[in-house]
């Protein structure tokens, strides 16, 4: 008797196997899966280095304005004068007017850009690109106002990347009454932030860091040295 009952429970039992449609779809559906994923990390790359762009070209470029032309500045003045207060007045003067200069620069740059590119949009709807996109226009126009670039932003970065950078030679020349130890503080300063500052460009700028660094640093390096020559040459001949 149970050798009967178990040969038609098995006659009455189905077994369902994966068909070759079933197994094509589940494998389509693994691709388009993996394709979005793919996608998305894609997209997410590219938003935010492009994002990163407009600010990280105004901040890095103003503290290493700063740093360079505030140090230059000191180490001129310092050529002529070995007096601490010419040297931290001229480079507080320095810092004022090159945070100006530099907001007010940006400002402007960042402002005729953005003039071009909101006339480029027009020109391009006026000439029909845009037809049949009209429920499309409400959705896309905050994108276009995110992409636009941001002149106020830009040039707040601008000087307070400036006032930062200028901040490390005046730092480092505040407390030092000696002179040619003041001059050994400001460039041992000033080549430890010019290191720094290139490599964070180059590190958020996804650049090489090594080379980011050393142009910076032999960029900053000539430029003191410039001044710091040029000015004892002028200062030695009594002109």
């Amino acid at each position: 008797m149970s050798s009967n009952q178990a040969s038609l429970n098995l006659s009455q039992a189905k077994f369902v196997l994966p068909t070759n449609n079933d197994l094509e779809q589940q494998q389509q559906q693994q691709q388009q899966a993996t394709t979005t994923l793919e996608i998305e990390a894609d997209h997410e790359d590219i938003f935010d280095y492009s994002k990163r762009s407009q600010w990280l070209r105004a901040a890095v470029l103003g503290a290493n304005d700063g740093l360079v032309s505030t140090a230059s500045i000191m180490m001129g003045v310092g050529a002529v004068k070995h007096d601490i207060k010419a040297m931290i007045l001229s480079g507080f003067a320095g810092l004022v007017a090159g945070a100006c200069s530099m907001a007010i620069g940006e400002f402007v740059s960042v402002y005729s850009q953005l003039d071009i590119e909101v006339a480029q949009r027009k020109r391009e709807k006026e000439r029909g690109q845009s037809r049949g996109r009209d429920i499309q226009e409400e959705d896309t126009n905050y994108e276009e106002k995110d992409s636009l670039p941001n002149p106020l932003q830009a040039a707040a970065a601008s000087a307070l990347a400036f006032s930062v950078g200028a901040m490390v030679p005046l730092l480092a020349a505040s407390f030092i009454r000696e002179y040619k130890v003041r001059l050994g503080v400001i460039v041992a300063a000033v080549t430890f932030a010019l290191v720094v500052f290139g490599w964070l460009g180059a590190l958020w700028g996804k650049a090489p860091v090594l080379r980011s660094a050393l142009r910076v640093l032999f960029g900053g390096w000539m430029a003191m040295a410039m001044t710091f020559g040029l000015t004892k040459l002028i200062g030695s001949s009594a002109l």
